[in-house]
């Protein structure tokens, strides 16, 4: 089964090099915001086990996304991608298990990789 990986992010270079990036390992859907998101995971609740957001967005930054996100679509492993240092609202969604971790802009291919594969371990384990 392959796995479908949600990318949120207002940037629409960003979203072509991510897709562009793990299309050929992972079946990629994208949103330009927090509220698309949402209504991507709605209508893709069966396939959708992995969400990766910005942080930075209008409207909806991508740890407020995440919450909403995760009151509805429990068995997904969520994530923070973001050009800007680690901050304290990123912390606290670590120290919480709100997230998994977070990446850093530009992002280390392997290092998501392999964290979307630690995750599908721990998820399968549930």
């Amino acid at each position: 089964m392959e796995t479908t990986v949600l990318y949120v992010d207002d940037e629409d270079v960003n979203l072509f090099l991510f897709s562009r990036t793990f299309e050929s390992t992972y079946n990629v859907l994208t949103a330009r915001s927090g509220a698309e998101g949402l209504g991507i995971l709605e209508a893709n609740k069966e396939e959708i086990i992995v969400v990766i957001s910005d942080m930075k967005m209008p409207e909806m930054n991508g740890i407020e996304f995440i919450t909403k996100a995760k009151n509805q679509f429990k068995n997904v492993s969520y994530f923070i991608l973001t050009g800007f240092a680690h901050n304290n609202e990123i912390e606290v969604a670590l120290k919480t298990g709100l997230i998994q971790r977070f990446f850093i802009k530009p992002f280390d291919v392997s290092e998501i990789q392999m964290a979307i594969t630690e995750s599908l371990e721990n998820l399968s384990l549930d």
